[in-house]
């Protein structure tokens, strides 16, 4: 199962990739209103958005990738890695966009590590 895991990391790091851009688009759009009018008033600018359609894109590419870990490796195995998304996620919400990462963020963050340490171990 080793031998699969330079794809169980292209899988995770398109995840990540694709909510990096998918958070860069949105935050580069009009904030709206959580309804049906204010979702319909943004429609265009959400759907025509490069980041958009650019992580959504990558989103696709990080499942295909993961269909082909699923159809290769034990899923106990695999989706465990799955979990560093959230470790690259927090850091470039800290260091790229100055979100804070308090404590409990940062324990979960060591937490996960961990848990996949044991799992390639395994």
């Amino acid at each position: 199962m080793a031998q699969y895991i330079p794809l169980i990391l292209l899988t995770v790091f398109t995840n990540f990739l694709s909510q990096i851009m998918l958070k860069h688009g949105m935050t580069s759009i009009e904030k709206f209103e959580i309804s049906a009018e204010g979702l319909t008033k943004s429609a265009f600018d959400i759907l025509f958005n490069p980041f958009v359609v650019g992580g959504l894109f990558v989103m696709v590419v990080s499942m295909a990738c993961h269909l082909v870990v699923l159809s290769r490796v034990d899923i106990s195995y695999a989706y465990p890695f799955l979990g560093l998304s959230f470790v690259l996620t927090a850091a470039w919400g800290y260091f790229a966009l100055g979100e804070d990462v308090n404590t409990y963020r940062i324990l979960g963050v060591l937490l996960i590590c961990s848990g996949v340490a044991l799992v390639a171990k395994s």
